[in-house]
């Protein structure tokens, strides 16, 4: 229920709401409402203001029915159904429509309980999770601690390849406690568990499962169609655990790597939403009749990556020079056209609790980048790989490339198609550009990308000292010890990381205004890949 029609409700009564209510589902206008209103004896001038509250609360209520098609900013053929294994926008709005996590993140980024409707602890090192009755997978089969069990294990197993093996490797024990109960037991406290568990990779399947082509999970919809790197096709889960949800009958999702070509899509009519609109595009959205545009402010970067293993990064003074080649409020601005906030060179995005706002801002000075190149002793040609699917990247180079001519520094900028960038170029360049979608927490970040082992350690930057203040950080229970431990992580990062980050990048999606529903929440644009459940047609 809307907050409007929770109102009218509290000032005409329930069933006078009610009758008010299907009368408009039937199709009656705002006059009629009136007309009814003062039938009762209300006042003219009051049942004018009720009519209003009554049509506007309307509008905001879910329609069920209708078919809506959207593009995600990335397709490859290795796109998958694994929750294990997905690593892009595409692969996690698709996640999202056919599985469910033991807890989900709402807007402020904290753990909401789901398929476990309570969850506790006494000491962040031993969980209990108490899963919701009456869950079905989209096969019928009754969701178990077995399944449970199942899908948090195989993050641990080194053959099914996990994303978030470096994430599950803290977890020791994971067993059914109960017929409705699971434990999992921790290696050392973490008080983030139910935040990790609500990303992603944590999605729950069914026991046992080794094929995933059918994507058979608890989730709003139910697979009919999946072609790896084209599209795919899901239909409603009238058996869904959420009530009155999901509200759409089909959804068709497809991926477009070129942003011109998703925004067309949308303009043309062809499609409904679409992820990663460029701030140029905006107002060439907005200024169409029946588009719209929706933002979310968040920790989203795109990243110059220098290998400290291979290249020129091996050479600190290169890395601090790069860094200082960064003209950052020019990128901003001309770039971001100021759809962004500043980066420092480290991670931890203003929005995050754990910022570290007092670690001064690295400037754009091209005196001390000349310094550390010169002492570096790189010369000649430095190949820089990017690619439109690391957002911005391609701008920011060329404005590198600018800026190095000024010092001596010959950047020659390689610009990669979008289609396999991720898989061919990404992680295997000595200087190249990532683009790092939002996580939930400072810790799963730094996890992620910068603990020695991590698969996406993108600089293959290691620290011995990092790695057991990251520990340390997550059994602290103190919180200003915490956020000390934080920041000198964040120092550590922008100090002797093989990483630059001029902004953290605020999501644009452009949509039909028949589309409704969406609400920010930052994790990344689509409502955090979370759209699906929460959208509905207007009629």
């Amino acid at each position: 229920m809307s907050d409007s029609h929770k109102q009218f409700q509290k000032l005409v009564g329930p069933s006078e709401s009610l009758r008010v209510m299907d009368s408009l589902k039937r199709g009656a206008t705002r006059r009629d409402v009136l007309a009814m209103l003062t039938a009762c004896g209300m006042q003219a001038t009051v049942a004018g203001s009720m009519a209003g509250l009554a049509t506007s609360a309307h509008a905001q209520t879910p329609r069920r029915g209708g078919r809506i098609r959207v593009a995600g900013a990335t397709a490859a053929a290795t796109d998958t159904l694994d929750p294990a294994k997905q690593s892009n926008q595409t692969d996690y709005s698709r996640g999202n429509m056919l599985y469910n996590g033991l807890t989900a993140l709402d807007g402020s980024l904290t753990p909401q309980p789901a398929l476990a409707e309570s969850f506790n602890t006494q000491d962040a090192k031993t969980w209990v999770f108490t899963l919701r009755k009456g869950v079905v997978f989209h096969d019928g089969k009754a969701l178990s601690p077995a399944d449970v069990v199942f899908s948090i294990l195989r993050h641990k197993d080194p053959a099914t390849a996990s994303k978030a093996k470096v994430l599950a490797d803290q977890i020791e024990a994971v067993r059914a406690s109960g017929p409705n109960e699971v434990t999992v037991v921790l290696s050392a406290p973490n008080s983030d568990l139910p935040v990790i568990l609500g990303t992603f990779h944590f999605h729950i399947v069914k026991e046992g499962t080794t094929d995933f082509n059918a994507g058979i999970g608890t989730g709003p919809y139910k697979l009919k169609e999946f072609k790896p790197g084209v599209r795919s096709l899901v239909v409603r889960n009238d058996a869904y655990w959420k009530p009155g949800k999901p509200y759409l009958d089909e959804i068709e999702f497809v991926g477009i790597g070129d942003e011109t070509a998703r925004v067309n899509a949308l303009l043309s009519g062809g499609m409904d939403l679409v992820a990663s609109v460029n701030p140029r595009s905006v107002a060439r959205v907005k200024g169409t009749p029946g588009f719209g545009i929706f933002t979310t402010q968040s920790g989203q970067y795109s990243d110059l990556i220098m290998r400290k293993d291979m290249g020129p990064g091996m050479n600190p003074d290169f890395a601090q020079a790069m860094k200082f080649l960064f003209d950052r409020e020019q990128m901003k601005k001309t770039i971001a056209l100021d759809y962004a906030v500043l980066g420092n060179d480290q991670p931890i995005d203003p929005t995050n609790r754990f910022y570290f706002k007092d670690l001064p801002q690295r400037p754009f000075d091209l005196d001390k980048a000349k310094f550390h190149l010169q002492k570096s002793g790189v010369t000649g040609k430095v190949p820089m790989v990017t690619s439109p699917a690391a957002m911005y990247s391609v701008e920011i180079a060329l404005l590198l490339q600018q800026a190095g001519q000024r010092i001596g520094l010959d950047i020659d900028v390689k610009r990669m198609p979008a289609d396999g960038y991720w898989s061919n170029h990404w992680l295997n360049s000595p200087v190249g550009f990532g683009n790092v979608n939002p996580r939930p927490s400072a810790d799963t970040i730094l996890t992620q990308f910068f603990k020695s082992d991590a698969a996406w350690n993108e600089s293959r930057w290691k620290s011995a000292q990092f790695d057991q203040l990251l520990l340390a950080s997550r059994a602290e229970t103190d919180l200003t010890k915490r956020k000390q431990m934080y920041a000198d992580m964040q120092t550590m990062i922008h100090t002797e990381a093989g990483i630059g980050i001029p902004l953290f990048l605020a999501s644009i999606d452009g949509h039909s205004s028949k589309l409704k529903g969406l609400a920010p929440i930052p994790l990344g644009g689509l409502m955090g890949y979370a759209f699906a459940e929460h959208v509905w047609l207007d009629a």
